[in-house]
């Protein structure tokens, strides 16, 4: 199967594409109505794939051909990027303020002795400190659309990337079908778990989503019934280390380059927007113990699990 394959099937209720993208399983539900065609159908998921695949190479710190590769390669001297990379680096940046300091696009390079593949190995103090001279948006100057980093740095949007694309998919298939006569349609995408509602599903029936709870064997996942809005979860399900009976997950301070202390196991936003929904949920896990307090603050639904 090519990257541009997707399946395409009809249930009793909705159409469901699916497709494999941003190292996660994609899946775009739309709801039936009278007339629609597997042809049509099919041109949507054509749509909805193509941005995916778009947004996927425009972001990825893997290509050597796309803006970010260009960006990170620069060796201190300044780049000038595209529109859609200077609103990504705006929002990027007022996260930065937001956060006080706390979510910080540069923040990527503490991979390199960070590996949270639910093995056990922990990095030496020294290799973490190393890296810190090379983190820190603070050091970064952006004057869009000219970004300057220096020399040794650099960006990862992956933090905010898929949130985007599932914004931006749904966008687009909504478009796509209010452009065509009928019934008012409903839709459901969903990148691995952070996912958008939108439109009006015919008898105003909700989408059912399950979120999944970990740590938690034998108790069922938290169900909702969403009409509309964005859903995102961050926590350390499947990236984590496991040292001595100490569960350090994924998320990172870039002050200390260490898992924030404290951090919840998971948290779940509803938010206005799957990357506003993102945002928050980051956001929460980088506050540790005051994850509740802080989003309690925020007048959004959501839950957590410590």
């Amino acid at each position: 199967m090519g990257d541009d394959s997707f399946a395409l099937v009809r249930g009793p209720d909705c159409w469901r594409i699916t497709f494999a993208a941003m190292a996660s399983p994609c899946e775009i539900l739309v709801d039936s109505r009278p007339g629609d065609t597997e042809s049509a159908l099919r041109y949507l998921g054509e749509a909805a794939v193509a941005e995916t695949r778009r947004i996927e190479a425009l972001l990825s710190r893997y290509r050597p051909d796309n803006i970010i590769h260009r960006i990170n390669t620069a060796g201190g001297l300044p780049v000038t990027v595209d529109e859609e990379t200077a609103s990504l680096l705006d929002f990027a940046s007022r996260c930065h303020v937001l956060s006080q300091g706390r979510f910080d696009i540069t923040s990527g390079i503490l991979r390199r002795v960070w590996t949270f593949d639910g093995g056990n190995r922990i990095p030496k103090r020294e290799d973490v400190r190393a890296l810190l001279p090379m983190v820190g948006w603070h050091k970064v100057d952006w004057r869009r659309p000219v970004l300057r980093l220096p020399a040794g740095m650099e960006i990862d949007l992956g933090g905010i990337g898929k949130e985007y694309a599932v914004d931006r998919v749904a966008n687009l298939v909504l478009s796509m079908l209010t452009a065509r006569p009928g019934s008012p349609a409903g839709l459901l995408v969903n990148f691995g778990g952070d996912l958008r509602v939108m439109g009006a599903r015919r008898k105003a029936r909700p989408w059912r989503v399950g979120v999944e709870r970990p740590g938690l064997d034998g108790v069922p996942s938290l169900e909702l019934e969403l009409q509309g809005g964005g859903l995102a979860t961050s926590g350390d399900a499947r990236r984590y280390v496991l040292r001595d009976g100490v569960r350090y997950g994924h998320i990172l301070d870039p002050t200390t380059g260490w898992p924030v202390p404290g951090a919840p196991r998971s948290v779940t936003v509803l938010a206005d927007s799957c990357t506003s929904a993102g945002l928050l949920a980051t956001l929460a896990m980088l506050e540790g113990e005051k994850a509740e307090e802080f989003l309690s603050t925020q007048d959004v639904r959501h839950w957590i699990i410590r």
